[in-house]
């Protein structure tokens, strides 16, 4: 595994041929955007913006980054890229768990998927080899049943296996793919695509490779220079000390709900009041912790196994009761019982459905139930059992409602007659940080690539004082520039490819030392930078190709019009405008479109 050789070994496997062909990527593209989500953007590019999501033309590519599987800290994760079903973006999501190292350690750095199988297939990947295998017997299950038929099948040890469930099967537009039971590709739609192309799944069977590196004195004090920061107390992600090892993202919780920034009833309120705290990573981690599981090469341990001891869930273990998850199914939906919230992650994981989308079509047909528009059935607010029994039949696409509501908020809002109620950007529905608390992420909801998103620039870390940064949630001047500094920081990470939570505790400078010390490439923190503010722009220059122009770069109107009425944001709207005219005078862009002299000074493509 030699990070100086990455993009050497990428798979092309074409499910129409039934074949494996080995094609490095061209060098420079690696040079220009690295690996992981930047070089997954280059090849989604190449092949075309004008192509119909969930037709077999459509590519879906797994890319590791060149520090993947390595030694690095929190270096478990790979990227998913592709056109998204649920958007008409480009989008990529990213994993953790174990999945990304054993790719590596087996022999690749990337798989590009093309065309469409005949029937049901899976690939297993063992040293150096990839073959395509009959997943007949597979098809129609959930994914826990589907990692233990094949752990089953070829023994635990050393294997991962990454899958698709009945959602992603049928085509939902917000389907995931997940692996170690419970740890997604959770944006964008994968899901989908693997289920437009019969590919139920991705098993590796791979020991421990250590990394081939030009120095090993440099990438051990690179090492120990980004642990020190990630171990430093004053940081969120000191293991068993800071607020995300011991509790989980889920630390959130009471936080944004003090400041009036987490959406209530679908956002018509910005507060939960006394009942956050029953979502809370603290209650979770006093009442149903039951363990603390983690990625490769990751000692923070930020996921939060849990077991449900008593009502009607009793007997459920599951991971991992998620602050975006619990706020979209709970607080979202007015729901304030953590058991409950825990089965529906779980049954997230298992059917392979995005729950923060989850969460946010349930908001909506609420909202249409109490305004009398369903024309049938209705779900009240609050009603956690009814969203149990309705998530099997949206996974399944059952005729009526559960088809209705299986292509996420957007689609679901319009077929109530109320596309206003839909609270998206780009077709993706917003996680749980609401712009009128936080009006940073509000300007990089409307200006992420893939749709509404919190990680492409997770500038909550400033405004709500998790970093060395800090900044005025509730001012909007200025957040031009930090919301493109926090979005280019994040789009080289990912390429690495990172956890985003390294960001917690380093930034241009570690990344810059680590990258460098591993492929014996000079680096520097402007360099850093730069590619991240060229990945960004690649990103958004197919977009612009892909019809997402001038006004694309929105918000719903309730977070523009419709002022918090609840304590810590009380009166206060989203300046988007006044926002967007600061961000395009920064990036150099044009009302959203990437000008020909700005792809031309950052070599784009």
């Amino acid at each position: 595994m030699d990070a100086r050789t990455f993009g050497r070994d990428i798979a092309h496997i074409n499910l129409t041929a039934g074949t494996v062909e080995m094609r490095p990527a061209p060098e420079e593209w690696i040079r220009k955007y690295i690996g992981g989500r930047g070089l997954g953007v280059r090849y989604v590019l190449e092949n075309g913006a004008d192509v119909d999501p969930l037709s077999p033309e459509n590519i879906l590519c797994f890319m590791n980054g060149p520090l993947s599987g390595s030694e690095t800290s929190m270096s478990g994760r790979w990227a998913a890229v592709t056109k998204s079903p649920l958007t008409g973006t480009v989008t990529d999501s990213h994993q953790g768990g174990w999945s990304a190292a054993r790719v590596r350690w087996a022999g690749f750095d990337g798989l590009v998927f093309e065309g469409k199988a005949d029937h049901p297939v899976y690939v297993f990947i063992e040293d150096g080899q990839i073959e395509i295998r009959d997943a007949s017997d597979a098809w129609g299950l959930g994914i826990h049943e589907t990692i233990d038929l094949y752990k089953e099948r070829y023994g635990a040890k050393n294997l991962s296996v990454n899958a698709i469930g009945q959602a992603g099967e049928r085509l939902s537009r917000f389907a995931v793919w997940v692996n170690e039971d419970d740890r997604a590709f959770g944006r964008g739609g994968t899901g989908a695509i693997g289920g437009s192309k019969n590919l139920k799944a991705i098993i590796v069977r791979a020991g421990n490779k250590k990394s081939v590196v030009p120095d090993k004195d440099a990438f051990r004090a690179s090492r120990k220079i980004a642990l020190d920061t990630i171990r430093d107390e004053k940081n969120i992600t000191s293991p068993k000390k800071g607020g995300l090892s011991v509790y989980g993202t889920n630390v959130l919780m009471n936080v944004t709900n003090s400041i009036g920034a987490l959406g209530v009833r679908n956002s018509k309120l910005t507060s939960f009041g006394e009942r956050a705290e029953l979502l809370s990573g603290e209650y979770v981690e006093q009442n149903i912790l039951s363990g603390n599981p983690t990625c490769h090469a990751c000692p923070v341990a930020c996921k939060k196994e849990v077991e449900i001891k008593d009502g009607a869930y009793k007997g459920l273990k599951m991971e991992s009761v998620e602050y975006e998850p619990a706020w979209a199914l709970g607080a979202n939906c007015d729901v304030d019982d953590i058991r409950s919230i825990a089965k529906l992650i779980d049954q997230c994981n298992d059917y392979g459905l995005d729950p923060i989308e989850l969460g946010n079509v349930y908001s909506v047909f609420m909202e249409c139930s109490e305004l009398g528009a369903t024309n049938g059935e209705t779900l009240s607010w609050g009603d956690d059992a009814a969203m149990v029994a309705l998530t099997e039949r949206l996974a399944m696409r059952e005729e009526g409602l559960g088809d209705a509501l299986a292509d996420g908020a957007v689609r679901a809002a319009e077929h109530f007659g109320h596309p206003e109620l839909a609270m998206a950007v780009k077709g993706q529905s917003v996680p749980a940080y609401d712009p009128r608390g936080l009006k940073g992420m509000g300007l990089g909801y409307a200006t992420s690539n893939r749709g509404a998103c919190h990680l492409r620039a997770y500038v909550a870390a400033a405004e709500l004082g998790v970093i060395g940064i800090e900044a005025d949630p509730l001012e909007w001047k200025g957040k031009g520039e930090l919301v493109m500094t926090f979005q280019d920081l994040a789009a080289f990470s990912d390429s690495l490819d990172l956890c985003k939570f390294s960001a917690f505790a380093q930034g241009a400078d570690e990344y810059a030392v680590q990258w460098a010390s591993a492929t014996g490439e000079a680096c520097t923190p402007e360099d850093v930078m730069l590619t991240g503010e060229r990945v960004y722009n690649l990103e958004r220059y197919y977009n612009n190709l892909a019809g997402f122009r001038e006004g694309s770069d929105s918000l719903p109107k309730r977070f523009t019009e419709e002022p918090s009425t609840l304590s810590g944001s009380n009166g206060h709207v989203s300046e988007l405008d006044l926002m967007l005219e600061e961000y395009y005078a920064v990036r150099g862009w044009k009302d959203g479109v990437v000008p020909k002299e700005k792809l031309e000074a950052l070599e784009i493509p």
